[in-house]
């Protein structure tokens, strides 16, 4: 009978080293999970002309973000340097100018980014040298050392 004491007391105790062992485990497992979601800070070189360049105050700025898409860069960037209104066009309304000849069928391929995410009239966004409607849009992904362009240029008259 001693023995079937013994033998229980020493399953009890491999039990609880198994499971402290797997707790362990377990929290290495969230450690990791934790380590690989932690946010991406990605550095880009930031070029401004125009309306842009004189609100910000100069031509060119090196931007760091946490993320790595042209939308997290914006968003950050947006709430760096109040320049969003001069970019960006809330509606649909906002993006389009007046006086354009209406096509039904434009000639080649078209792409523009949804309601919000659109450029007001003359106003660009592009990452290295490519607009991003060409692109994948706001979630076009950018990496270390991209070039992004931000781009609403002075119009005259004469």
């Amino acid at each position: 009978m001693e023995t079937g004491i013994a033998e229980q007391a020493e399953r009890r105790e491999t039990g609880a080293a198994g499971a402290a062992e797997e707790a362990t485990d377990a929290a290495s497992e969230t450690a990791e999970t934790t380590d690989s979601t932690e946010t991406t800070q990605t550095t880009v070189e930031v070029k401004l002309t125009g309306h842009v360049r004189s609100a910000v105050g100069t031509h060119r700025v090196e931007f760091t973000f946490a993320g790595e898409t042209l939308r997290a860069f914006l968003d950050a960037f947006f709430a760096a340097y109040d320049v969003r209104d001069l970019v960006i066009a809330e509606r649909e309304a906002d993006a389009t100018t007046r006086g354009w000849a209406r096509v039904e069928q434009p000639p080649g391929t078209w792409r523009k980014n949804p309601e919000g995410e659109q450029t007001r009239p003359y106003a660009r966004v592009l990452v290295n040298g490519v607009f991003n409607e060409n692109l994948d849009g706001f979630d076009t992904r950018l990496e270390d050392g991209d070039r992004v362009a931000l781009m609403k240029p002075f119009l005259y008259c004469v």
